[in-house]
């Protein structure tokens, strides 16, 4: 089964894929980690991918495509995958369905993960990370037993420079002009299914196998 996982920033797709994995074993593929894997092993889509970034431009939308594929031909994928983070618009969807029908493939499913964003906003604007050993821990939701300290190490808990408001809110900006039209791209489809994001983990997790047909 090949999945896409679609949702704003902090909508929780990160967990709901992590939890998938470790239920389905399908591999969760997130596009940070491919171009960190890339970078790191020095490939020729790593080294083109590194050029723009070091030079603070975007990857192109073809590099960032081809390192997905090449991604999801490897073995583990055979039996299907989750793709986190990607496509992040219509170009790299298009893509990306091009590029599968060629090879007698598709995507089956893509999971909406909807959220308010107000709620969102407060969810990461919440979150705090021990700057020693970087376990984390939310303000709200998962305090630690002495305020700014980790419960693990004694480390001083941090706010990290991208959970700030004006970064959140400028994150869902470009979700929103170059994300959000996906979805309705991928409901013409008939493969769109949503969930509701703002639920305790365990009930997301299981409204997601749920609309997959896995329960």
């Amino acid at each position: 089964m090949n999945i896409i996982m679609l949702g704003a920033p902090g909508a929780g797709k990160g967990t709901i894929s992590t939890r998938l994995n470790e239920s389905f074993n399908l591999p969760h593929i997130s596009t940070g980690d491919i171009f960190r894997e890339n970078i790191k092993n020095e490939t020729e889509l790593g080294k083109l991918a590194k050029s723009y970034i070091d030079s603070g431009k975007l990857v192109p939308d073809e590099v960032t495509t081809n390192l997905i594929l090449n991604r999801i031909e490897k073995d583990d994928c055979k039996n299907g995958y989750i793709l986190d983070g990607f496509p992040r618009n219509l170009v790299q969807a298009e893509g990306l369905e091009k590029s599968l029908l060629n090879n007698s493939k598709k995507i089956d499913y893509v999971i909406y993960v909807f959220a308010d964003e107000n709620k969102i906003v407060d969810r990461l604007t919440g979150r705090r990370v021990c700057e020693k050993c970087g376990t984390p821990y939310h303000i709200r939701t998962l305090k630690s037993k002495v305020e700014g300290i980790c419960d693990l190490c004694g480390g001083k808990l941090i706010q990290r420079k991208d959970d700030t408001e004006e970064v959140i809110r400028d994150r869902l900006k470009v979700y929103n002009e170059q994300t959000k039209p996906l979805i309705d791209y991928y409901r013409k489809k008939g493969i769109l299914r949503e969930v509701d994001g703002f639920d305790t983990v365990e009930n997301v997790f299981n409204n997601v196998i749920k609309v997959l047909g896995l329960k």
